[in-house]
Order: structure tokens, then sequence, then C-alpha cells
């Protein structure tokens, strides 16, 4: 499925897109993507960030680190593209998987879905270049909802993203990808509205640092790799994971969001201070400017999600450009060579006289906490492979033994359930000193095997 021609990136002069149950069209004209901020340049290998235009970060960083770095010299920035941020809703307001897709007949002027009239905003959740996210009420079905206004210019046309992401969302349906309820279009705005997922994994984390619960790393882990695989099965990738873009619910269903960027032609910059924190998640063969991309891509940042998590600090915070990135990763997993990654000498920005050369070590002197979770360290070596073709794909994770105390149900649920449907299955409480968790029994009642952490 190619949501906008017959070649990835292409976009045609003229893109509609029509919505279940109504008879209206949008026929987005004009496409240009000179109002993408960005979106469809290509970064350029190993540019310098100018100095005032760093940004700051929350988290402490490993002692694991020769480049002595203030542990508060980078700030995170959340994405203005997820669905929503850092309100929690009551128990009435929590948002049902299926939504209904017709209005009452009771009326001709009753609220109908497509209608930017339906649709009541409570507050600002977040700004960015081209889109504006509200919290929000349906007057259809009085559910809360995200919607995502993205400002539209008559010379401009509509932002391709804005495009490629409702029309990848509207064929996408999992419990762990967000889910696009409805779209409105009006002269000066396109309305993306989605369900309302009170929170994102980063705030999760910035909230309960030093790493988290780890039965909690597990359950948000096997969520990501389960939605991974769902849109790596329909030859999607997503192209820009970070903990940003991963929603979490009151209930910790994890789900994917802002697909802005999934397959896209390039990566794409966005502002400065995005592309700083960008850049923790970024594969090395994209770094080195490698355009062959495959579902490998997504799997390295999964690999640096996970250590994250586990962890409590982001795997590989490159603080300065590309250069510093590539570094931080050569420093943990070897600078390659033709031995350990075939071809990459042939990367256009592969120049072995610029890298330090370091040896690989265990994951685990890095990272200490990997080595107290049972087959953590193992798995997320898979995943952090700079070779792409040696990453595990994201059903192969699913099968990996650090998996293997969880309820084999899980493995039989449909796309639409959530893994909270299991008996036992759930959240434990973050105590914010989680490594006090190691070596207990796991919660996951009778069936489940004797490993502990």
């Amino acid at each position: 499925m190619r949501p906008l021609g017959s070649h990835p990136g292409e976009i045609p002069q003229q893109y509609c897109l029509r919505f279940v149950n109504t008879r209206e069209k949008i026929c987005v004209t004009k496409m240009s993507t000179r109002n993408c901020q960005g979106m469809d340049s290509v970064i350029k290998p190993l540019d310098t960030i100018p100095e005032d235009k760093k940004v700051r970060v929350q988290r402490t960083q490993s002692s694991f680190d020769p480049f002595e770095k203030p542990t508060n010299q980078v700030k995170r920035v959340h994405s203005e593209n997820n669905a929503c941020i850092n309100f929690k809703t009551s128990s009435a307001g929590k948002e049902s998987p299926k939504v209904r897709r017709h209005s009452s007949p009771s009326s001709p002027t009753s609220p109908k879905f497509g209608k930017a009239d339906s649709y009541e905003k409570l507050e600002k959740l977040g700004e960015g270049s081209y889109a504006t996210v509200y919290k929000g009420k349906s007057k259809v079905n009085g559910k809360l909802v995200a919607l995502k206004v993205i400002r539209l210019q008559e010379e401009e046309g509509t932002p391709f993203t804005a495009i490629r992401e409702a029309s990848l969302l509207k064929g996408l349906k999992h419990a762990n990808i967000v889910l696009l309820h409805d779209i409105i279009h009006t002269k000066e705005t396109l309305t993306l509205v989605f369900e309302y997922v009170h929170t994102d994994l980063c705030q999760y984390m910035d909230k309960h640092p030093g790493g988290l619960h780890p039965e909690n790393v597990k359950l948000f882990l096997f969520q990501l790799l389960r939605g991974l695989s769902y849109i790596h099965q329909r030859y999607i990738l997503h192209r820009d994971l970070k903990p940003q873009n991963l929603l979490i619910s009151d209930t910790g269903e994890l789900k994917l969001a802002d697909f802005g960027l999934a397959r896209a032609k390039s990566v794409p910059s966005h502002t400065y201070s995005n592309e700083v924190v960008t850049l923790w998640y970024r594969p090395p063969d994209v770094l080195l400017g490698s355009t062959e991309y495959s579902t490998c891509l997504d799997m390295w940042g999964v690999g640096c999600i996970f250590v994250e998590m586990i962890q409590g600090v982001a795997a590989f915070p490159g603080m300065k450009d590309i250069q510093d990135q590539l570094e931080r990763i050569f420093l943990v997993l070897g600078t390659p060579n033709e031995d350990t990654w075939p071809g990459v000498h042939s990367l256009p920005h592969f120049k072995p006289e610029r890298f330090t050369q370091y040896g690989p070590k265990n994951l685990r002197q890095a990272w200490n906490k990997l080595s107290h979770v049972n087959h953590a360290e193992d798995l997320a070596s898979k995943l952090l492979q700079c070779f792409p073709k040696n990453r595990l794909s994201a059903q192969a994770a699913l099968s990996h033994e650090y998996f293997s105390d969880l309820p084999p149900r899980l493995w039989e649920l449909t796309d639409m359930s959530s893994i909270f449907t299991v008996p036992n299955v759930r959240l434990q409480p973050e105590t914010g000193e989680s490594m006090r968790a190691f070596g207990k029994n796991n919660s996951y009642g009778k069936g489940v095997s004797n490993s502990k952490h």
C-alpha cells in the first residue's frame, strides 16, 4: 500500500481522501512541501548545531561517558505531533477503542463526524511549527479526543506529512496504534481527531527517574513490538521512534503515534531542538548516509528505548552533532570495519580517519542494570547492532526468551485486543527505586514459568 503515489515519498498534484459514511471528499491541491519547516530536506551529515540552538536535557547520563558533559545540559522536547499530552482523564472520559462512525438521525442538525462544530475545544496541549494540539470533547458521543489542528496556507497547500499521517492511520486498526477517529477539512485548517491518551513514555520516564519497574518495562516493550510487527507486516515503517511518540494511557496501554514521517523517502529535520533528541534514536547506518531503509531502521530505536526504560538514561545522548552521536555509539559497540559491517566503507559519510578506533564492549559495562534482568542484555545486544541486517525483527523479538515468563495468551490476542484483557496482566506501581523489584517473583499468575528478575 502506497499512501501518496506509485513510489515512496512521491506527492501527486492532487490527492483525495474519502471518509467512511460521509458524502464529503477532501481534495488537496497545490501539493507543495515548502511549508513543512524543513520536512523534505535531508539532514546534512556531520553538521554542527549552532550554539544558540542547543537545548538542555533533564535526565542524568550514564557514568560510562568519556565526553564528560554536564548532566543537565540537554532538555527533552515533547513533539507537538503527539495526539495528546500530560492531562489525565476522568473514568467517564476514557476512550473506547471502537467508535461509532455515524451520528444520531433524530435531527438534521445533530452533530456529525467530519464537521468542525461536532467537537468542543477544552484546552491547548501544545503548539508546533505547523500544528496545534487541543484536548477536546466530541459532541457526537461525548468522548474526550485530541484535536491536531494543522494550519493551511492557500499558496503552500497541505503539508505532505499531514496527508501521509492521515492516509496511513485510516488503514491501521490495532490496540497499540493511536486511533484516528475523524478528519475535518476547512479552507483554513485540516484537523485530525485522535483518541485521547493522557501522557507519553518520555513524560512517564521523567516522572519515574532512575529506571522503570522491570515488569513494566517488559509490558511496554511487548506492546511496542506488537504495534511495530503489525505495521511492518504491512510494509510500513514508522521512521521516528522515540519516547515522545509512544503514548501511554492511564491503564498502561502503549500506542504508537505521530506517523508524519512514516515511509518518508528521507529522514527529515524538524527544528534544531527536536533534532538533538531525534538523533539519540537514529541508527548508525542512517547517520552515515544510508538510504536503503527497511524495518531494521525502527528496530534500532526499539533497542535504544529498551535500554532507556531499564537504565533510566538515554542510551546514546549525543550533545552536539552527528559526529558526536556516532562516537557515542562506537564507544560501546565498537568502531565498524568491513569485517564487522560489510559495506560500511561505501556509505557516503563513513570516513575512518574521523573516528576513534574502539573495540566492542559488553552492554552491561555501559548500562549495568541490564545485568539484573534475565535475558535483557541479550535482547538489547540483538537490537543494537551496527550492521542493519543483524538486527532482530519485531516478530522475532516477541519470541525472545526475555518474554518467556509472560502468559501464552498474549501471543493469541486479536489486533484490537489490549494485553490488559489477559487476567493478571497489569502494570506494577513505580516506586522510583525500581531495583528493589529485582529478585521478586513475577505477578502474572498461574501458567507462568518460574523465572525471576
